[in-house]
């Protein structure tokens, strides 16, 4: 795994210990709806139906996504089941996310790209 995708994991990790991660399809449309949202990480193998959702979810707003890892990968840096999606709530965590992940990060596109 790159350099880059190893500390954007840690730093996942760090935001759950924060309580700053909504993890889950569910849990990411909430925190879309509620305005926390502030970054999506989403699984490679996601099904495309619960991206989708997310996708319908975010219709107007601009938050910035990203494909980061597989299922397994992004639920073992939170300490979890294989998860499709998680959003950072906090501003700070995700900036330092974005940054971490820069050029991968796509500010308010309906398409992620891939880290």
């Amino acid at each position: 795994m790159e350099s880059r995708t190893s500390s954007a994991l840690r730093l996942v990790g760090l935001a759950r210990r924060a309580g700053a991660l909504a993890c889950g399809t569910e849990a990411v449309r909430r925190a879309i709806r509620e305005g926390e949202a502030r970054l999506i990480l989403m699984a490679e193998d996601a099904s495309s139906i619960q991206l989708e959702k997310i996708r319908t979810t975010l219709h107007d707003r601009s938050i910035p996504q990203v494909i980061l890892g597989d299922r397994n990968t992004l639920g073992a840096a939170v300490g979890t089941a294989p998860l499709s999606a998680v959003a950072v709530t906090d501003r700070s965590l995700a900036d330092r996310l974005a940054a971490e992940l820069a050029g991968a990060v796509i500010e308010g596109s309906a398409d992620a790209v891939e880290a």
